[in-house]
């Protein structure tokens, strides 16, 4: 029954047996999409970093496949391609929360790292803001990326925004005496090089 119904959900996919094939192939996408996913969180427990970023990219590669079904066909697509069933509402959102989920992990896996890439770190958490703009960890660690990329105007922006969501956090409140010291030396340092110039 849930095969017909999943076939009687893409117009144009030629109906029957080819469109419960299509459907098919995109939920093993999606359920593949969340294996890697679910691979690069037991490699983080293991604190396998490298190893769990590879397979976040790995299922976020799975999930890029997957992008624009959510109506028709997109208009890139040639006319000679097979027909690409729409996604689901259901898939939609599984797409969507393992992409978050996949970046989320991600920027975790990066502070973990030897040599912090903190521009990639602060493109990934964006990514995660797009869709959640509540995401407390995506807001902190935004603020750390800023920090570190000596955007402490941005960095403070998201520090706060992190502390109105954790009071009592006592990173976000580090990271905010960090960020206000480094502006206070900079404006410092503005003043003293306007009296000497």
């Amino acid at each position: 029954m849930a095969e017909q119904e999943r076939g009687q959900g893409c117009p144009g996919a030629g109906g029957g047996h080819q469109a419960r094939a299509q459907g098919g192939a995109t939920e093993s996408e999606i359920q593949k999409a969340v294996e890697f996913k679910v691979d690069g969180n037991r490699c983080y427990k293991e604190k396998k970093f490298r190893e769990a970023i590879g397979k976040y990219h790995r299922a976020l590669l799975q999930l890029k496949g997957l992008q624009g079904r959510a109506g028709a066909a997109s208009p890139e697509q040639s006319p000679l391609d097979p027909p690409r069933c729409p996604l689901t509402e259901e898939q939609l959102r599984l797409v969507e929360s393992t992409e978050v989920e996949c970046y989320d992990s991600l920027t975790a896996c990066l502070l973990q790292s030897e040599l912090v890439n903190y521009e990639r770190v602060r493109e990934y958490c964006l990514k995660v803001l797009e869709k959640q703009r509540s995401n407390f960890k995506a807001t902190y660690r935004a603020g750390i990326a800023c920090y570190h990329l000596g955007d402490y105007a941005r960095a403070l922006l998201y520090l706060q925004e992190a502390k109105s969501r954790e009071p009592a956090d006592t990173n976000v409140l580090r990271y905010i005496q960090l960020t206000e010291l480094k502006m206070l030396r900079g404006a410092q340092r503005a003043g003293y090089q306007e009296l000497m110039a």
